[in-house]
């Protein structure tokens, strides 16, 4: 998850949560992050979904339109031959 932490990084801000909030609130923070954390990431899942079915759609409509305008540049193509 955070590739340049270490552990040493790591025990040192666990060390700084216990100083700072003490022993029995630790817990109590934790499972808050964790709460956060975990509807942030539904959040972002969420919306991810939404942008990829509305890129979806917008795929559709230029391949629709890609495929009127091959057929409208093959009518084309063949009213000029038959000139």
């Amino acid at each position: 998850m955070f590739p340049s932490m270490g552990m040493p990084e790591l025990i040192l801000i666990l060390v700084l949560a216990l100083i700072i909030f003490g022993p029995r609130k630790l817990p109590e923070v934790g499972r808050s992050l964790g709460k956060t954390l975990n509807e942030f990431r539904r959040a972002t899942a969420s919306s991810l979904s939404e942008v990829t079915e509305v890129t979806d759609e917008i795929k559709e409509e230029v391949t629709k339109d890609i495929t009127e305008v091959k057929k409208d540049i093959t009518a084309v193509q063949q009213v000029n031959q038959k000139s």
